[in-house]
C-alpha cells in the first residue's frame, strides 16, 4: 500500500516538474512501476513518460509432446488452414458468368422508351394482357430498373379498358400519380372506358364517380371526347340520368355532338329496361332535329332497345308520342300523365279508328308509288319491295315524319315483335335504313331475328331476305335461329337448323351447343349431345350444364338431374349461380310437394328416385364445399373471382378460346344460296295479325 502512495506521489512530481523532455530519468527511478498500477489522471503527459505501456514479460514457449506433429500452415493466402484444394475444374457455365459480370462491355446498348412500348404493343395486339403489364412491373421496374413515363402507362391503361381489367387499370392511374408523372386527356378516357367495361356495374358507377371527383379537385376541363367517354361509361352501368345530365353539359359548353355521343345515348337507353324504349324515340328524334345522321351502328342500337327494353306505363308513353308529333322542344316529364291527343277519332263498333292528320303523314312505301329514298343497293331496294304488303298500315316512329299508321293499341305492347311494330316492322325498319343510304349486314339480321315474331314463317323471311340480299352468313346467325326455337318448344324445328348449318359449310361451335342444350328433354338426348361433344373435343361448361339441369328440374327426372351433378363431379365444373338457384328450387318444389302429400309423391318410384337424389345432392354439396350454407352464402362461395382469369398466363392451347392467333381471327361467313328455303319447316302467314288493332287510348 506504501508503494502505491509513493508512486503515485511520484508520478505527480515528474509532471509538475515537466521532465517530459528527460525519459533517462524514468531508467534510473528507484521504484519500478507495476503493470497492475492504475493511474486517476492520465493526460498527454503519460505518453512521454511511457506510462501507458504494458511491460513485456518474457513466457516460457510452448511445449509440445510430440514437435513433429506441429502442422505446417500453406503459404497460399486463398487457402485456409489445412484445407485439401479441389482440382475439379468449374462449371462452364460459371466461368462464363463471372466473365461476364467482372468484365462489362461498354458496347451494351440501354434499353429505350420506345422498345418498350413496342413490347406493350406487341402483346396487347395478340391479347397477352398479363405479358403486357409484366413489361413494366417486372422488365422495366425490377430487372432494368428503367423509368417509365406517361406514354407507358396511358399504353397499359387503355390495354387494361379494352379487356376490362378496370381494377388495374385504376391501380395503374394511382401509381402514375406517385411517380408525380400528370395525366393526359386520353388518360381519363381509357379510365371511363374501363368503368364502361367494369365485370359488375356497381364497382363500374362507384369508379366513374370518384374519376369526376378527381377531374373536379384538379381542375381539368374535359374535351369532347372525354364527355362521350363518360356518358359510355354510365349509359352502360345504368346511370340514364347523368349520361343525359352529361349530354346537356355538352350542349352548354358548345362542345360539338356527333353520331357517336348519340349512340353512347342510345347504349344508356338499352340499359334501362323499363323505360328504354321511349327514351330511345326521344333521342332519335332529337338526333334528327341537330341535323345528325344515324349510322350503322344507330340502327343496330335501335334493335337492342327493341329487345331487351319496355315502354314503361301507357300515360306517360302517350305524352311522349305527343311530344314527337307536336315537333316541341321540350322534353317531357318522366311521369307526366297528359293524354295523348290525336286529330280525329271516330268509333267503329267497339273499337276506335285513329286517322293520323294528312299533313304529319309519311308516304307508305307499299301504296304509294312516288317516295324519295337515298340511293342504295339495286337488289337490296328490289328485295325490299317485294316483301308481301300488309293488310293495314304499319305505324312508323323512327321516320322524320312519325305516324301511328291504321291502327294501335299501346296497352297489348307488351313483347319485342310488338314494339318492332311501332317502328315499321321488319320492311319498315329496313326502308329506313335504305333511306339512310346505310346497308345492313349480317348483325342487324341477326338481332331483327330475336325480334320478329316468333313464327317459323316471319324466319323464313328472314332468311329468304338475308340469302336475296346476297350476305355473308356465320354462326352465330344460326345460334340465335337454335335458341329462339327452342324457348318456344320447337325442338324439332331446331335439330333442322344443324343441317342448314352444314349446308352453309359452317361449323357448330360451344355456343350452339350451350343452346342445343336447351331442347334436351331426356337423359338420353343430353348422353347424344354430350357424345357429340366429345367427339369434336368441346369441353362441357357452366351452361351447357345448367340449361341440361332445366329441362331436367322441368321433367322432374331425378336420373337426369344427378347424371348431370355426377358429370358436374367428373368435369370439375364449377356451378354458376344460375345451376345453384335451379337445384335449390328444385328441392325446394320436392318438399314442399311431401309436405302437402301430392299424388304423385305417394307412388314408390317417387319415393325411391327421390331419396337418391337427396343422397347425391349432399354428396355434391360436400364435395363443392356448400353442405349447410344457405343459397346466397353458397352463391357468394362458389363465385368466380372477376379479375381472376386476367393473373393467368397465356395458355397456347388447340381450343379457340385459348388459342391467340384464332382468337384474332375473324369469324367464317359463308353464303347461304344452297339452302333451299322452300323445304324448310314454316306455316302459313297471316298478315291479319301482323298488327293488333286497339282499344281507345
Amino acid at each position: 500500500m506504501a508503494s502505491r502512495i509513493i508512486c503515485l506521489t511520484f508520478a505527480r512530481t515528474l509532471r509538475n516538474l515537466h521532465i517530459s523532455r528527460h525519459p533517462s530519468l524514468l531508467t534510473k527511478s528507484p521504484f519500478p512501476l507495476k503493470p497492475h498500477i492504475t493511474f486517476l489522471h492520465v493526460k498527454t503527459y503519460d505518453k512521454d513518460l511511457r506510462l501507458n505501456e504494458e511491460p513485456q514479460i518474457d513466457k516460457p514457449p510452448r511445449k509440445t509432446e510430440n514437435p513433429k506433429e506441429i502442422p505446417i500452415l500453406s503459404t497460399n493466402p486463398d487457402v485456409f488452414g489445412d484445407a485439401v484444394i479441389d482440382d475439379t475444374p468449374p462449371d462452364p457455365g460459371d466461368v462464363k458468368e463471372d466473365e461476364y459480370i467482372q468484365n462489362p462491355t461498354r458496347r451494351t446498348k440501354k434499353v429505350q422508351i420506345k422498345d418498350y412500348a413496342k413490347m406493350i404493343k406487341d402483346h396487347l395486339n395478340n391479347n397477352r394482357l398479363k405479358e403486357a403489364i409484366d413489361v413494366l412491373e417486372v422488365k422495366m421496374l425490377k430487372e432494368d430498373r428503367a423509368k417509365p413515363d406517361t406514354y407507358i402507362y396511358n399504353l397499359l391503361i387503355s390495354g387494361c379498358a379494352k379487356a376490362g381489367y378496370t381494377k388495374k387499370a385504376f391501380q395503374l392511374f394511382n401509381k402514375m400519380k406517385q411517380r408525380n408523372l400528370s395525366p393526359k386527356g386520353g388518360t381519363y378516357t381509357s379510365l371511363f372506358n374501363a368503368c364502361a367495361n367494369a365485370p359488375s356495374i356497381g364497382d363500374g358507377l362507384t369508379k366513374a364517380n370518384h374519376l369526376r371527383e378527381v377531374m373536379l379537385e384538379k381542375g381539368y376541363e374535359p374535351n369532347a371526347v372525354n364527355y362521350n367517354a363518360m356518358i359510355k361509361a354510365y349509359g352502360r352501368n345504368g346511370d340514364t340520368k347523368t349520361a343525359y345530365m352529361l349530354a346537356d353539359e355538352m350542349l352548354d359548353k358548345k362542345l360539338k355532338v356527333t353520331t357517336d355521343t348519340f349512340n353512347f345515348l342510345l347504349q344508356a337507353c338499352a340499359s334501362d329496361k323499363r323505360y328504354g324504349f321511349r327514351h330511345a324515340l326521344l333521342t332519335w328524334h332529337r338526333m334528327h332535329k341537330n341535323g345528325i345522321a344515324p349510322d350503322f351502328y344507330s340502327f343496330n342500337l335501335i334493335l337492342r332497345c327493341v329487345r331487351d327494353t319496355s315502354i314503361g306505363d301507357v300515360e306517360t308513353m302517350e305524352g311522349v308520342l305527343r311530344h314527337i308529333f307536336d315537333g316541341s322542344k321540350d322534353i317531357p316529364v318522366i311521369g307526366s300523365t297528359d293524354r295523348l291527343q290525336i286529330a280525329a277519332t271516330s268509333n267503329v263498333g267497339s273499337e276506335v279508328v285513329v286517322e293520323t292528320p294528312t299533313e304529319t303523314r309519311t308516304p307508305n312505301p307499299f301504296n304509294d308509288k312516288k317516295t324519295e329514298v337515298v340511293p342504295a343497293s339495286t337488289s337490296i331496294e328490289q328485295s325490299i319491295t317485294n316483301l308481301p304488303r300488309p293488310e293495314f298500315e304499319t305505324p312508323n316512329l323512327l321516320t322524320s315524319r312519325p305516324h301511328l299508321g291504321s291502327l294501335i293499341s299501346l296497352e297489348e305492347v307488351q313483347h319485342p315483335h310488338d314494339r318492332l311494330l311501332l317502328i315499321g316492322g321488319f320492311s319498315g325498319f329496313l326502308l329506313e335504313m335504305k333511306k339512310h343510304g346505310i346497308t345492313p349486314g349480317i348483325e342487324t339480321f341477326t338481332t331483327l331475328l330475336e325480334v320478329i315474331p316468333p313464327t317459323n314463317a316471319a324466319e323464313k323471311q328472314l332468311i329468304q331476305m338475308v340469302r336475296k340480299i346476297g350476305l355473308k352468313s356465320d354462326i352465330d346467325f344460326f345460334n340465335i335461329l337454335i335458341k329462339k326455337r327452342s324457348m318456344r318448344f320447337d325442338y324439332e324445328g331446331a335439330k333442322e337448323v344443324l343441317s342448314m348449318i352444314q349446308t352453309a359449310g359452317l361449323y357448330p361451335d360451344i355456343v350452339t351447343y350451350g343452346v342445343l342444350a336447351l331442347g334436351c328433354r331426356t337423359q338420353e338426348e343430353a348422353r347424344e349431345l354430350i357424345g357429340e361433344m366429345k367427339s369434336k373435343d368441346i369441353r362441357m361448361n357452366a351452361q351447357i350444364l345448367g340449361a341440361m339441369l332445366r329441362q331436367g328440374c322441368a321433367q322432374k327426372a331425378f336420373p337426369y338431374i344427378c347424371e348431370i351433378l355426377q358429370i358436374s363431379l367428373d368435369e370439375n365444373i364449377r356451378p354458376n349461380d344460375v345451376f345453384l338457384r335451379h337445384l335449390d328450387n328444385f328441392y325446394k318444389q320436392c318438399a314442399q310437394l311431401i309436405d302437402i302429400r301430392h299424388f304423385s309423391t305417394k307412388t314408390k318410384t317417387f319415393r325411391k328416385e327421390h331419396a337418391q337424389f337427396c343422397k347425391k345432392y349432399r354428396t355434391w354439396q360436400e364435395e363443392q364445399g356448400i353442405e349447410g350454407l344457405k343459397l346466397d352464402d353458397a352463391i357468394k362461395k362458389l363465385k368466380q373471382r372477376p379479375y381472376q382469369h386476367f393473373k393467368e398466363d397465356t395458355v397456347e392451347g388447340l381450343e379457340d378460346i385459348k388459342n391467340v392467333k384464332l382468337s384474332k381471327k375473324s369469324k367464317m361467313r359463308k353464303y347461304i344460296k344452297k339452302i333451299k328455303i322452300e323445304n324448310l319447316k314454316g306455316d302459313q302467314i297471316d298478315q291479319s295479325t301482323e298488327l293488333k288493332r286497339i282499344e281507345p287510348v
